[in-house]
């Protein structure tokens, strides 16, 4: 199952993938606009750690993570 989500003018792709019945791993990926700041993992999927999740959990974790992700590449917002 994904899911795109757009903040700040990246897009944070969330995949889960499932473990055991009504459990996920979530993991995620990051893409932006091709002269954005350079990122050495950028476009690479990265496990969320702490799971399995609820599918509900797993989408909500996958996005905080990715979110702070991007502020953490961007600084901080407005």
């Amino acid at each position: 199952m994904q899911r795109t989500l757009k903040y700040r003018g990246f897009e944070i792709c969330v995949d889960l993938v499932p473990t055991s019945e009504d459990m996920f791993d979530a993991w995620l990926w990051i893409e932006g606009p091709p002269h954005g700041p350079s990122v050495a993992t950028h476009g690479q999927r990265i496990k969320v750690r702490g799971g399995p999740f609820s599918q509900r959990w797993a989408y909500f974790v996958a996005q905080i993570a990715g979110q702070a992700s991007i502020d953490v590449i961007l600084g901080p917002g407005e």
